[in-house]
């Protein structure tokens, strides 16, 4: 693919060098200095591009959003914090027939874990005994709190659980990201962890979601589709 970056902090490198080591060509690549440009002229630098990935920051994923679907680039979205603006972000997409698709986490793994904390959820519903609850831990630069990722599994698992689900998080270090779900009882306590050990995993998955979005049209969530993107990986 030809791609373009937008953001190139600690995530934006590391995409960078797998989409260089998979063969792909990084056509152009945005950083903090072209922060102040407006949508339309941040679309003329996108044309000729596949595909865009963006781990920069919430506060300029709307411009990005609407900078890619003028310019008729696919856009994969890593940036977390913004999700407040889903209803206009998708908006923005619609009005230019665009194509977007955003995620809490990219990481295969998460996916996974998503679909097991989903099922684990699903047991414990009636079991008043029971109390869930979700930890997760960070690196001390991370602004938001909770991430994205606990964020979507408290949606995931109260929906099957049928009951609110606590969260708690620890922002420290250099942590890449741990997320902890718990059933606890007076009896025992059963517990379900997803660990990162690097940010390779998120990376790898955005070129991935890149890939698949390539050619689309629309608004998908990486989790709704992500059982049809494991088939084509597989079919592959």
């Amino acid at each position: 693919m030809k791609l373009a970056l937008i953001g190139y902090g600690a995530m934006g490198q590391l995409v960078a060098k797998l989409a260089n080591e998979e063969g792909h060509e990084l056509v152009v690549r945005f950083t903090s200095h072209d922060a102040a440009r407006a949508a339309e002229d941040f679309a003329r630098s996108l044309r000729g591009c596949d595909a865009a990935i963006d781990f920069s920051i919430a506060a300029a994923v709307r411009r990005n959003v609407e900078a890619c679907a003028r310019a008729g680039v696919p856009l994969v979205e890593g940036s977390t914090g913004w999700h407040g603006e889903l209803d206009k972000v998708k908006s923005i997409v619609a009005q230019h027939n665009g194509a977007l698709i955003y995620g809490s986490n990219f990481s295969v793994g998460v996916q996974v874990f998503y679909r097991i904390a989903a099922r684990a959820a699903e047991l414990f519903h009636g079991l008043e005994s029971y109390d869930a609850f979700i930890e997760e831990a960070h690196h001390k630069r991370k602004r938001d709190a909770p991430s994205g990722t606990a964020a979507h599994l408290r949606t995931i698992v109260t929906e099957r659980l049928g009951r609110d689900v606590a969260v708690t998080s620890t922002r420290a270090g250099y942590i890449p990201g741990t997320h902890r779900l718990g059933f606890d009882s007076e009896a025992d306590q059963i517990t379900l962890m997803h660990t990162a050990r690097s940010r390779g995993g998120f990376a790898a998955g955005a070129l991935v979601a890149a890939n698949w979005i390539v050619g689309r049209k629309g608004v998908y969530e990486f989790s709704e589709v992500f059982d049809e993107i494991i088939v084509n990986i597989r079919d592959v």
